[in-house]
């Protein structure tokens, strides 16, 4: 009886737990769904619209191209090329499946056996092959949240997949995955890496290729196939396997992707020529008008310089580096018995230690372990340097010049033989510009970029010197002055100054174009004197000098104030050009990712009248050209172009099919998304009708003047430029006080050129470091090159542009950015004002729609632009006004 009661209570005991656990299951069945809706309603309006991932950021490289399409730099490492659903192939879509979410297309964006992975991940941190999340909540994570592994990130990453998964089709969410994906390698979405890691196109990869950039999202820098070739392999292996276990790929095709190598083949792109000063400053201009959105913008932008130009600026200055080091003499070697890697190769100059010193030769070894002899003809010149105005003795052997294990520098020669050389501590600038529009021919910022980045030919504030009295006795001439009228070289004191010449000799009264050929300090002060101060400040700033960073006193005949070389250059292309002022420009043309034109500069022109009157030959020419061009590269005959030339009006089409007609060979091959297939394919340029460039000097001023300087050259103070044997040049030397700063400004009627040397800490050069000795001959390297081919011509005094002197338009840069009047001319009797370089534009004939999505970066506000700017840039309407020169 107690038996049987026991027993009925256990089982009364037993029921009773067993309808408490099932109470207390409904109510956890109950409680984790409304738990789960509960918080997604708290969620819910914080949550992003999926309307914000709709499309992927187009990114591609910043190009910058030279005047002759050589690609002179490049910026930015990002590469994103968005693609559509239709676009991916198929055993892509199956490979990263297969990687990252097999059950993609039949769960609702939670996979429970996938969350299970996932807190496992958060709490382990594990790190199995398939990852914990679904594609659909990559998408979340990639779009909208931050990469940390924390749980309230996970649950929003959640809530948000369910939201997108609701309100996109799988279709749409496979899409935004595969563009925005980071791959590695800079490449974000599998277009941008097929490109990266293997040149193709996505159609063109293997299944092998595919299955290795499916093995990339989970961990992209762990298994990157260039950094960790071994274990990509592994984890690509493994996604073909799972590829063939899913049913996606046969055995066959399992097995002949399995035995490929990892065969990348990266992609690298080369400049064609390193002009890394052209290649700054152009950067430099275009994140300062766009912002940091622009390096990515795959932009391809055309410079106003020739590559051959550039480069004989390039050696013109460091053979006038070089020769002043030669003349001070050797200053020792850099180190002794320390590592060559740690010595970089600056210009042409590389680093050597010294192995073995003979009576009249060392040998050395170069950082590539090459040995290298340099005889006594390449190091004779090297006696020591005491000071800027003394050195020693000529060397008798090679031991008084170097020691074993020194550190030194060696430059290769023409001959093929090896000079010692020395890292200069005295610098140079160049700058050349087109006289007619104002375009950089060529401009050399330095030494060499590596070794200071500092752009002297910009932000060198120096000095001018005597450079600065062809200006001033311009204003004499507009104030009626004539060449040969008499000015007074005698002795002249003001207050306590007592200037003096630099010969310290007086000649009496002298014609004013002997006074300038001359260079006579005497007869400048007197000019300035007579003339006014203001007067010729004002002058000074239409020149495009800072009237700020001018003396208001007598010194300002001899150079006092401030001024850069490319200002010097402006001042001088007035000469050249019959007395126009011209805007420095040198940004040609920008051109989009698909070659499209976006902006054309169009400079005001110092003969606007002659422009306009070739303009429809020029276009003509232009469009003969480029025919002819894709003739050569289609190896198609003449007859075949002139079936197919087109028109003006056809111009439109022909650059549409340009760049897919310059595609076909490279589609050809295998490797069909290389650095080439991206570089860029211009159509023909299409000139629009060009205005006028303000004249701020008569017609007969211009040309009065430009004789008095071809005598300085004939006559004068350059008389070494004779040498050139060219009648059809001028220019001026200038020296300031102590040689602290050398420069020459010279012309001809196609070229205005500037030289300057100095140190970036003014000091003593030598006091035989004149303007004519140490500037000149860099002046002279460079203009042999380019007068080469040119017909003798000189300055007109007719006024070819039936123009009137006038003031020229005002842009001035100021810390709130840009102050500009309208276009109105300015009256005669206004004060002008320095105008910075900018770039100027004609529009492109056609205006065409953008193609790539969502690519405008933010342009920066300025309330006080009066010129308009673009408020989308990268679209492909022109700005109004492109970037200033950056100073």
């Amino acid at each position: 009886m107690i038996k049987n009661t026991a027993t009925a209570r256990l089982i009364q005991f037993l029921v009773g737990l067993f309808i408490a656990c099932l109470a207390l299951a409904v109510i956890l069945a109950l409680a984790v769904p409304i738990g789960f809706y509960g918080m997604a309603m708290y969620l819910s309006p914080t949550l992003p619209s999926t309307q914000e991932i709709k499309t992927a950021n187009f990114e591609m490289p910043l190009q910058i191209y030279s005047r002759d399409d050589k690609l002179i730099g490049q910026y930015g490492n990002r590469l994103s090329l968005p693609i559509t659903f239709e676009d991916i192939p198929e055993d892509l879509t199956h490979a990263f499946l297969a990687a990252e979410d097999a059950s993609f297309f039949q769960h609702s964006g939670i996979s429970i056996k996938g969350l299970g992975r996932a807190v496992t991940e958060v709490v382990t941190d594990d790190d199995s092959q398939t990852g914990g999340s679904t594609i659909t909540m990559q998408v979340a994570k990639n779009y909208f949240l931050s990469p940390e592994r924390t749980l309230n990130r996970k649950l929003t990453e959640l809530f948000l997949a369910r939201k997108i998964e609701d309100e996109l089709s799988k279709n749409d969410i496979l899409t935004l995955y595969v563009n925005k994906i980071y791959l590695g390698e800079g490449a974000y979405g599998v277009r941008a890496a097929a490109k990266k890691y293997y040149s193709k196109s996505l159609e063109n990869l293997t299944i092998a290729e595919m299955a290795m950039l499916a093995g990339l999202p989970k961990a992209p820098s762990k298994y990157n196939p260039v950094a960790n070739p071994s274990r990509a392999l592994t984890r690509r292996n493994w996604i073909i396997g799972r590829m063939h276990e899913l049913g996606y790929i046969s055995k066959a095709q399992r097995d002949e992707a399995i035995s490929s190598p990892v065969g990348i083949n990266l992609y690298q792109e080369k400049l064609d020529v390193n002009m890394p000063y052209l290649a700054e400053m152009t950067r430099s201009a275009l994140v300062d008008r766009y912002g940091d959105q622009v390096m990515h913008s795959g932009w391809r932008v055309r410079l106003t310089v020739d590559s051959k130009a550039q480069t004989d600026a390039e050696a013109a200055i460091l053979t006038g580096l070089v020769a002043y080091e030669h003349r001070h003499g050797w200053r020792g070697a850099e180190a002794n018995d320390e590592p060559l890697e740690n010595f970089r190769r600056y210009s042409n100059m590389s680093p050597a230690k010294v192995t073995k010193v003979n009576a009249r030769s060392f040998e050395a070894t170069l950082a590539s372990g090459e040995s290298v002899t340099v005889n006594w003809s390449g190091m004779s010149w090297a006696r020591k340097y005491i000071s800027a105005d003394r050195i020693g003795y000529y060397p008798d052997n090679a031991s008084q010049i170097v020691s074993q294990n020194d550190i030194i520098r060696v430059i290769p020669t023409a001959n093929g033989n090896w000079q010692l050389g020395q890292i200069p501590e005295v610098q140079g600038s160049l700058v050349s510009l087109n006289p007619e529009t104002g375009a950089v021919n060529a401009l050399v910022g330095g030494f060499d970029f590596n070794h200071s980045k500092f752009n002297r030919a910009l932000q060198g504030w120096r000095q001018p010197g005597s450079t600065i009295k062809p200006l001033v006795y311009t204003a004499a001439l507009e104030k009626g002055y004539r060449p040969d009228s008499i000015v007074s070289d005698r002795p002249i004191q003001v207050g306590d100054w007592k200037p003096k010449n630099s010969d310290e000799r007086f000649l009496g009264d002298i014609t004013l174009r002997r006074g300038l050929y001359l260079s006579r300090n005497l007869v400048s002060i007197r000019l300035l004197q007579a003339i006014g101060i203001s007067d010729v400040r004002n002058l000074l700033g239409e020149f495009g000098l800072d009237k700020e960073k001018l003396p208001t006193t007598l010194s300002l005949a001899l150079g006092a104030g401030q001024a850069t070389p490319l200002q010097m250059a402006t001042a001088y292309a007035t000469f050249a050009n019959g007395g126009h002022r011209v805007q420095p420009y040198f940004i040609e043309q920008i051109y989009n990712y698909k070659n499209k034109l976006l902006f054309q500069a169009n400079p005001r022109q110092a003969c606007a009248l002659c422009f306009n009157e070739q303009l429809e030959a020029l276009n003509k020419k232009s469009i003969e050209d480029y025919n002819q061009s894709i003739a050569n590269k289609d190896g198609t005959t003449e007859d075949s172009v002139a079936e197919n030339e087109v028109t003006t009006e056809e111009q439109d089409l022909e650059n549409n099919n340009a760049a897919e007609q310059s595609d076909k060979t490279i589609d050809l091959t295998i490797y069909d998304a290389s650095p080439q297939s991206d570089r860029l394919k211009a159509p023909a340029v299409q000139y629009v009708i060009a205005k006028q460039a303000p004249r701020i000097l008569k017609s007969r001023v211009a040309f009065d003047m430009a004789d008095i300087l071809r005598d300085v050259i004939q006559r004068g103070t350059a008389v070494r430029a004779k040498a050139l044997d060219r009648d059809d040049i001028g220019g001026k030397t200038g020296t300031t006080n102590e040689a602290k700063d050398a420069w020459f400004a010279g012309f001809h009627p196609t070229n205005a050129t500037v030289v300057w040397m100095g140190f970036d800490q003014p000091a003593t050069m030598g006091r035989r470091e004149y303007g004519g000795v140490a500037a000149l001959p860099v002046w002279m390297d460079f203009m042999k090159a380019q007068l080469e081919d040119t017909p003798r011509q000189w300055v007109s005094i007719n006024n070819r542009a039936k123009s009137e002197k006038q003031k020229q338009k005002i842009i001035e840069m100021t810390d709130e950015g840009i102050v500009a009047n309208d276009d109105e001319d300015i009256e005669d009797n206004s004060s002008a004002k320095p105008v910075r370089t900018q770039t100027q534009q004609r529009r492109s004939p056609i205006a065409e729609p953008a193609e790539e999505p969502n690519t405008s970066p933010t342009v920066r506000p300025n309330s006080e632009r009066n010129d308009s700017v673009a408020q989308n840039p990268l679209s492909v309407t022109p700005a109004e006004r492109m970037p200033p020169m950056p100073e």
